[in-house]
């Protein structure tokens, strides 16, 4: 098991630094229905995350990610497509990075999030976790890297849980920062917002970029062999 959450780790603190749902989550703690709104969206996020992760791994289990010990041919095959799609990420983001004098627009949902109900922000974690690319193809390639090693199924769900935890902290931390300090934490987390804001698409291309690589430098190691 530690060697799969040692492979997981890098994939992980990806999904952990994601600007746009940071960002969201500021926006939430700011509006009426901060403290149960916070902790809606962190909840949707654990969902959504644990939904990817268990289909995943039901599908990869049955279909042998592991055979007879020696990792299977086919997940190799799976994360050189996963890194592939990763750097085709990392460059559309890249391009479209602002510039100096360039206005960040937020997208248009985040100007709904002040009427936010429970549901709403449950949802929305859910979406930002499980269904956003970055985070979906990262998600895949963790459940499928654990599913590689051959650990049993229960190691198989620890692992899983130990990398959802992980790829929680970032929206997390700011719902604790504000539980906290209460109203203390608003320049701070005004803070983090704007330059989440500022630094979204440049983050998500170094993060899409050196996952990307990794995984497929581990898929032509795995095919090598």
């Amino acid at each position: 098991m530690g060697e799969a959450i040692g492979q997981i780790l890098p994939m992980a603190v990806g999904v952990a630094l994601s600007p746009i749902p940071i960002v969201a989550v500021v926006l939430m703690l700011v509006t009426a229905r901060a403290r149960v709104n916070g902790l809606a969206f962190v909840l949707g996020w654990l969902v959504g995350l644990a939904v990817v992760g268990v289909i995943v791994l039901a599908i990869a289990g049955p279909t042998g990610a592991s055979d007879e010990g020696q990792p299977a041919e086919w997940v190799d095959w799976m994360k050189l497509v996963l890194g592939g799609l990763l750097l085709l990420v990392a460059i559309r983001q890249w391009r479209s990075r602002p510039h100096e004098d360039d206005e960040v627009a937020a997208p248009k949902w985040m100007g709904a999030i002040d009427s936010f109900g429970p549901g709403k922000a449950l949802g929305a974690g859910v979406l930002l976790a499980g269904v956003n690319p970055k985070n979906l193809l990262l998600s895949i390639a963790a459940a499928a890297t654990i599913a590689q090693t051959g650990i049993p199924g229960s190691e198989q769900a620890i692992a899983y849980a130990v990398f959802t935890l992980i790829g929680t902290i970032g929206v997390a931390a700011p719902v604790i920062l504000f539980f906290a300090l209460g109203e203390r934490s608003r320049q701070m987390l005004d803070g983090l917002k704007t330059w989440m804001s500022r630094n979204n698409a440049a983050i998500m291309a170094v993060l899409c970029l050196v996952i990307g690589t990794k995984l497929i430098g581990d898929a032509i190691s795995g095919l090598s062999t």
